[in-house]
């Protein structure tokens, strides 16, 4: 795929209608981030407990079916799967309204959507993951990463800012159908790409534990690319402690309301946007490798500064530091997503994705559990303290790592596929 280096990509018509789909998916999710934890703290009056483990049914998906989730991926067309999946989390987001509405809704019905959303997430991230590469070629993986995650970015800003106003108006219940109609749209607006994929071939012995025993063995025995699932792990566990008591301690010790947790979420995704804006330069200047430990280290120790904030104006600038986080963030993830991306062969795209995505995101529920368990315990303030020093100290298998000085992928390596006498 070549295209003007002016426009690049968003001169494709297929990536268009990706990117149109990826901002009313992304834009449902933000409010989802926003309006489902409020449900649970303000219309159902959920402790700091039950608000944890919200977060952790929310995520628990990852270990449930994150590694069959790439197996199975793998054998069936990627669009497909984006397609059904959004359908299906629309369905599930709007049975919250409606059970509202019917005074049914209890937090076990919330933990059920949660888990429910949380699983076919798995499934969509796998499939939009293994889908760029066939959609816009390897050579243009930074370009379309680093566009896509502007788009992200864009909603990360607009998301809580329409959330806000939106939950102060309406509830953040039924907040939750604006969510469901931007994930149906998403997956209408996919419909219509026309590149289509080739069928992936059927082998003659399909063994699912075989698959996914592939899948492990290219990512674990790569040296940087253990590094990375390990380093996101670390990060992802403290960074859900992190946000599981951001709301509650926005909401309860600095007595904020819907529109102001919208405002500093929103700072959020100014910092994301910036990040997507600035990640391809970067990573062409410091590299791949380096980039991929050196933003957390320099944007991750700011985060300390919303434990350090008391009510009034002290809040607002210590959402710089939630900034500066995304900022990292979105630098990290499109260099060490296109790294991973372009060092790994078509047919296990799938897999490799979903394994990342099963060691990095592990971590998740337990985060979502054990913030929850330190804000019963030692209270929000001192939750987001643990948060920002454990975040800062996932860089560690980045640094011990060959990627603390591979400035670029060395490229797609494919070890063969297993015999099919082997065992799984």
């Amino acid at each position: 795929m070549s295209m003007s280096p002016r426009f690049g990509l968003l001169r494709d018509p297929d990536f268009g209608r990706l990117s149109a789909a990826t901002a009313l998916g992304q834009l449902g999710d933000r409010i989802i981030f926003l309006a489902l934890p409020l449900v649970a703290i303000v219309a159902l009056k959920a402790d700091e407990f039950q608000v944890g483990v919200l977060t952790a049914t929310t995520t628990a998906g990852s270990l449930l079916v994150g590694l069959p989730a790439g197996a199975w991926v793998d054998r069936m067309r990627k669009r497909s799967v984006m397609i059904s999946t959004d359908l299906a989390r629309a369905v599930a987001l709007s049975t919250i309204p409606v059970a509202w509405w019917s005074d049914v809704l209890t937090i076990w019905w919330l933990y059920a959507v949660a888990l429910a959303h949380g699983v076919l997430t798995v499934f969509f991230d796998v499939a939009y993951v293994s889908y760029l590469p066939h959609l816009v070629g390897r050579g243009n993986l930074v370009e379309g990463n680093s566009k896509l995650s502007a788009i992200r970015s864009v909603t990360s800003i607009g998301g809580p800012g329409m959330a806000g106003p939106l939950i102060g108006w309406l509830g953040a219940p039924a907040t939750l159908l604006v969510s469901s109609a931007g994930m149906a749209m998403s997956g209408l607006l996919a419909t219509g790409i026309r590149k289509r994929e080739q069928k992936p071939q059927r082998s003659d012995h399909p063994r699912l534990l075989r698959d996914i025993k592939e899948g492990l063995a290219f990512v674990l025995k790569h040296p940087a690319l253990r590094a990375i699932i390990l380093g996101d792990a670390m990060f992802n566990l403290f960074l859900i402690m992190y946000q599981t008591m951001l709301l509650v301690f926005l909401k309860r010790e600095m007595d904020l309301d819907s529109f102001g947790i919208g405002l500093i979420l929103s700072g959020m995704g100014c910092g994301a946007l910036l990040g997507a804006l600035t990640a391809t330069r970067v990573s062409k200047r410091v590299g791949q490798g380096p980039v991929i430990w050196l933003a957390p280290l320099v944007t991750c120790p700011p985060t300390v500064l919303m434990p350090m904030a008391h009510p009034g104006w002290s809040v607002y600038v210590a959402a710089l530091g939630l900034a500066s986080l995304s900022l990292g963030g979105v630098i990290r993830f499109v260099a060490q997503s296109s790294f991973q991306q372009t060092l790994t062969p078509d047919r296990l795209l799938g897999r490799t994705s979903a394994t990342a995505r099963f060691v990095s995101w592990g971590g998740i529920p337990l985060g979502g559990f054990l913030g929850g368990v330190s804000g019963s315990a030692f209270g929000a303030r001192t939750t987001l303290w643990i948060g920002a020093v454990g975040m800062t100290s996932s860089i560690l298998p980045y640094v011990l790592s060959p990627l603390r000085s591979m400035r670029e992928s060395p490229g797609e390596e494919d070890p063969g596929p297993v015999r099919r006498g082997s065992r799984g």
